[in-house]
């Protein structure tokens, strides 16, 4: 339908050092998503902090790591845990068995946050992304998929409401709100596509549709990014590439992987937003590429 976009090379940001790897490490986490694959560790959920720390999660060891500007690598906390993403003001963690945490990053503590939906324990919840009003918005994926559309999208008002916006979704996964805040795209990995999700003045949603239809990879899309144009960077996970799209859904470039295949997701961020962070979760690389456009100011950076 459209020629083949430019390509961007990556760049190799960071790498997780030897001393905090596991190599041979089974769990039940391993049997289940890496098919019994022994992983000595596995990266997602990258999130900058003010001072331009960049955060990343380690799901099967419960394990949050902080790169510094200067590249000074840190264990920032460890708890019995599977973090999957990570958003500052409050440094909040959705992790697959407890729910959504708090992470105090002085200290490294981790504690309950949000655990329960009307008294029902979530299913796995994935990823998140707060609008500009505070609302908090995060996926809860479990196991679902074409075979079992059960995963849902959440939002949490700052006055403690607790809403469920979306149900029945094959794999919901990463998510991320246009510039404007009217809309919000949806990664749905087993579907193979990003959703557009509009969201009315009154906080309803309405004329839910596919965005982009994506094919091929070993999975389908996980992180997503959206800069200052309204582009949306798609983390394409089992194929290498990180594509970035227009507003009007038109490819604009093929980000393409230096090291593995699985590009788990993604975040703007230090010096100048220009540059876009990804984690390579089957290297346990941080991989970067500079783009045209700066990344959307994240709410934890606003004034």
């Amino acid at each position: 339908m459209y020629a083949p976009p430019p390509i961007i090379e990556t760049e190799v940001f960071a790498t997780v050092p030897a001393r905090f790897r596991r190599p041979g490490f089974r769990s039940e986490w391993t049997e289940v998503m890496r098919h019994g694959a022994p992983t000595d560790c596995f990266l997602e959920g990258p999130s900058f902090d003010r001072d331009g720390n960049l955060y990343v999660c380690d799901i099967p060891f419960g394990r949050i790591f902080r790169f510094a500007p200067d590249g000074t690598f840190s264990l920032a906390a460890e708890y019995d845990g599977e973090p999957c993403g990570l958003k500052f003001r409050k440094a909040l963690i959705t992790d697959f068995v407890h729910g959504v945490m708090e992470l105090d990053p002085a200290t490294g503590t981790v504690r309950p946050f949000l655990q329960r939906y009307l008294l029902q324990r979530f299913r796995g919840v994935n990823d998140l992304v707060f609008a500009d009003n505070g609302d908090l918005y995060f996926t809860d994926q479990g196991q679902s998929g074409i075979h079992d559309p059960t995963g849902r999208l959440f939002r949490l008002r700052p006055d403690g409401r607790l809403e469920l916006v979306l149900g029945n979704v094959p794999s919901p996964n990463g998510l991320v709100l246009n510039p404007e805040q009217n809309e919000l795209y949806l990664a749905i990995t087993r579907g193979n596509c990003v959703w557009r999700v509009p969201l009315m003045k009154d906080g309803q949603i309405a004329k839910v549709g596919i965005f982009i239809q994506l094919s091929g990879s070993l999975a389908g899309p996980d992180g997503l990014a959206i800069d200052e144009a309204g582009n949306l960077a798609i983390a394409h996970a089992g194929l290498g590439v990180v594509w970035l799209f227009s507003r009007l859904g038109e490819p604009l470039f093929r980000i393409q992987s230096r090291t593995g295949l699985v590009q788990t997701n993604l975040a703007y961020g230090w010096p100048d937003r220009h540059w876009l962070y990804v984690t390579e979760s089957d290297t346990g690389n941080i991989l970067r590429a500079r783009l045209p456009t700066p990344g959307r100011t994240m709410y934890s950076h606003q004034p």
